[in-house]
């Protein structure tokens, strides 16, 4: 999966069937040699059907092959000759620290190409109208939530970021229609994070979902999905890059939310500047 040339298939490729699958790695293996092939010719290389091929575009977010193509060209064009770099064990210390530098900096450009930015304009404006605002995940994304709660109480929002699945449930059964919930998870199937969405949508609770997969079961959940793929290194299993990429989108969140609300955001942070001030010798 880490060698996908479009950033749009490999956030999307766990989510595949087995026929997408294979059409998916064919055309990166094959990315310069779609291009005069017309949908008859990529379901014969790929032993699938047109309507398959038709389907897996669509599944991507393309009107077509056509749309795919030009999609394809552009991220060709703009790549050049960067590559993804997995580290090993004979790695040295330089070597390990260039290689994750770049891998998370291509994981952040990859974003940018995959993010809906009217999903981040409606996401911002339920944040700045919700009566509260809930933070769920667990493990690596429990970083991401606190980080969240921690930024945005500086809006003067009454937000709580939750890793216990008791209180996710609890809060999520609690919530009404004017409260937003942010569910964050890598893979997008934790089962505790998809229990607690469906408590908080039945609720009536709207969801904001960040997540790596846009295919997953919590972004086809969620209200809204904002998806970042970090270039994860397989010399560790945790999804280290891609809890970045997340930190990251909240960070546009909150950026957004204090342009939306410039007075309040300074008038707050001139308040805290001047307690914290005070802790200092």
């Amino acid at each position: 999966m880490k060698d996908m040339i479009l950033p749009i298939l490999r956030s999307a490729y766990e989510d595949l069937t087995k026929s997408e699958k294979k059409i998916a790695t064919y055309i990166s293996a094959n990315a310069d040699k779609i291009m005069p092939q017309t949908v008859a010719e990529l379901a014969k290389n790929t032993d699938s059907s047109e309507i398959t091929i038709s389907r897996f575009c669509k599944k991507l977010g393309y009107s077509g092959l056509q749309s795919l193509k030009i999609a394809i060209a552009a991220e060709l064009s703009a790549a050049g000759d960067e590559t993804y770099q997995d580290i090993h064990s004979s790695d040295s210390e330089a070597a390990v620290a260039g290689k994750i530098f770049r891998n998370i900096a291509d994981g952040l450009q990859d974003t940018l190409k995959i993010l809906d930015f009217s999903h981040i304009e409606t996401a911002v404006d339920w944040l700045a109208a919700a009566r509260q605002v809930v933070i769920y995940g667990f493990g690596n994304s429990a970083t991401v939530c606190r980080d969240m709660e921690t930024r945005f109480l500086r809006f003067g929002m009454a937000v709580q970021a939750f890793s216990d699945v008791h209180m996710q449930v609890t809060s999520a059964a609690l919530l009404t229609p004017q409260d937003v919930v942010i569910a964050v998870s890598h893979t997008g199937a934790t089962k505790d994070v998809l229990s607690s969405v469906a408590i908080a949508q039945k609720s009536g609770a709207k969801v904001i979902a960040i997540t790596s997969y846009a295919q997953s079961e919590l972004a086809r959940a969620a209200d809204i999905a904002l998806v970042g793929m970090g270039r994860e290194v397989h010399y560790r299993s945790e999804a280290a890059a891609s809890r970045l990429i997340h930190m990251a989108i909240g960070d546009i969140l909150y950026t957004r939310l204090a342009m939306k609300m410039p007075e309040q955001y300074q008038e707050n942070l001139q308040k805290m500047r001047e307690v914290i001030a005070e802790r200092h010798l």
